[in-house]
């Protein structure tokens, strides 16, 4: 899956997640191409700006997350919890 926080004004469509799918794939491989693309308002970053992958993981699959104080926007993890595209059935 890949998160994606757009510009303001834009939204994520069937046009715009074909046009990611295809970018992907023509830069790197179709093994890259995610089977979800989903819109976020913010990405949880690290104080130095990196972006916290794993902390995201964990929100993602119900597990607590370690080191929460080591976050520029530990707000942002919140967003991750519960989204319905991720569910599964």
């Amino acid at each position: 899956m890949l998160f994606v926080r757009l510009s303001e004004g834009v939204t994520l469509n069937d046009d715009l997640i074909t046009a990611i799918k295809r970018r992907i794939r023509s830069e790197c491989t179709p093994r890259h191409v995610p089977a979800k693309i989903i819109a976020v308002t913010d990405i949880p970053r690290t104080r130095s700006g990196k972006i916290t992958e794993l902390a995201v993981r964990d929100v993602v699959h119900g597990r607590p997350v370690k080191n929460k104080e080591a976050l520029a926007n530990p707000e942002a993890l919140e967003l991750f919890a519960g989204i319905p595209e991720l569910q599964q059935d």
